[in-house]
């Protein structure tokens, strides 16, 4: 007990050090050799239930962040997020939930071309990702959210994501989708997917940076 309650402690210094989640591999790469992280991690998450400060796993990962039902007294002290448009957020929208997804199929979802900037902006916020190429004619680019996407919107996976009724509720999907549809993993290649090559680069990617 005494070693786990002395692991807690370590892993509490980590994670309040921490500029982001980190992972139990981070953990063990940091702590001394056949260390109870799980147990641990456990011993903290009891510690912290009910406080100002809760211990919550993001993106595959565990940091500390504020208890949700006080968020509203950070409300006038944080800097404004940067808005996406009604286009990036349903294009966001659509390839979380049909990932792999290519640039015609997300087209196809919507029912409008998509601008050049939409899916530029997602891929400068890091919040989606290019994934692989699709196993058909001209083999387009496929893309997937990232952990940055889980992290931004306080999920621990995909599956996570809020239910198909809520995101129609915000009116982030308003298609009908197929009685079959099922959340797939963003990180496993699909059977008609080819991994990326070191050369493969975006359809079309604007530096929006490297303009200043």
């Amino acid at each position: 007990m005494t070693d786990r309650m002395e692991t807690a402690r370590e892993i509490e210094a980590l994670l309040f050090a921490a500029a982001g989640p980190l992972t139990d591999a981070d953990l063990a790469k940091r702590l001394p050799e056949g260390a109870d992280i799980a147990g641990a991690l456990g011993e903290l998450a009891e510690r912290y239930q009910g406080r100002g400060v809760v211990l919550a796993q993001v993106a595959g990962g565990w940091r500390f962040q504020t208890a949700e039902d006080l968020a509203w007294l950070m409300t006038e002290e944080r800097d404004e997020p940067r808005r996406l448009s009604k286009a990036a957020q349903e294009t966001l929208a659509i390839i979380a939930y049909h990932q792999p997804v290519t640039r015609a199929e997300i087209e196809a979802v919507r029912g409008v071309q998509a601008s050049r900037g939409t899916l530029d902006v997602l891929l400068e916020l890091g919040l989606v990702r290019m994934r692989g190429r699709r196993r058909t004619p001209g083999r387009p680019v496929t893309y997937g959210t990232t952990d940055a996407f889980l992290e931004h919107y306080g999920l621990a996976s995909l599956s996570d994501l809020p239910g198909l009724a809520e995101m129609k509720a915000a009116g982030l999907l308003s298609m009908d989708l197929p009685p079959d549809f099922a959340v797939p993993d963003p990180n496993l290649a699909q059977a008609d997917e080819d991994p990326l090559e070191a050369t493969d680069a975006p359809e079309f990617h604007v530096d929006f940076l490297a303009e200043e």
